[in-house]
């Protein structure tokens, strides 16, 4: 035989035996733990039965004390929607809004918070879409809605000043904007 010809079986000898040299140099714990997410079996059906019955007769529920005072069903009844809030109306289409989010309304758009009938009742974004040329927005935080905080007098000019409506909002959303309130020591004085 030619020493050619032996090398492709050297060769071939090396490398069927890559995988024994790997099992040997690796550890048995890397082996028996592969790197990744551990798999287990999956719950059979009778499994899920059993667990549910446990959930179920051992409802935490059943060791809550009775609640003390009124029953916030009762006490919390849903109030009117369209007496707590405004109308606004134009163009076949209308929207509510709470109650004082309206900044300010001006005289000639006076009409627009009637409801007309037959118009098609949208969300706040819809309408606010289809009407940006007489309505604009100022957003409030929190705090300002509140009444905690007064808005910035910058803001309180561009309201007074503006030709449209200028409604509050929230995160997008019109929200009410209650009066500032006074501190406590201001109003003692007087």
């Amino acid at each position: 035989m030619k020493p050619s010809d032996r090398e492709p079986d050297a060769t071939m000898k090396t490398i069927r035996a890559i995988p024994f040299l790997i099992a040997a140099i690796l550890p048995a714990s890397a082996a028996d733990n592969p790197p990744g997410p551990r798999m287990r079996d999956a719950a059979t059906h009778e499994q899920l039965v059993m667990t549910y019955r446990q959930a179920s007769n051992e409802d935490p529920m059943r060791h809550m004390p009775p609640a003390k005072g009124s029953d916030p069903s009762i006490v919390n009844l849903p109030k009117d929607l369209v007496a707590d809030s405004d109308i606004l109306c134009f163009g076949g289409s209308a929207t509510l809004v709470p109650k004082r989010a309206i900044l300010n309304m001006p005289k000639n758009l006076a009409d627009r918070l009637k409801f007309q009938p037959g118009s098609k009742i949208q969300s706040w974004s819809d309408f606010f879409a289809l009407n940006r040329g007489w309505i604009t927005t100022v957003e409030v935080s929190r705090i300002q809605a509140e009444g905690n905080k007064p808005l910035e007098v910058e803001i309180s000019d561009r309201v007074r000043k503006s030709a449209n409506l200028v409604v509050a909002t929230y995160q997008g959303g019109p929200i009410s904007v209650l009066p500032p309130k006074v501190p406590q020591e201001t109003a003692t004085t007087k």
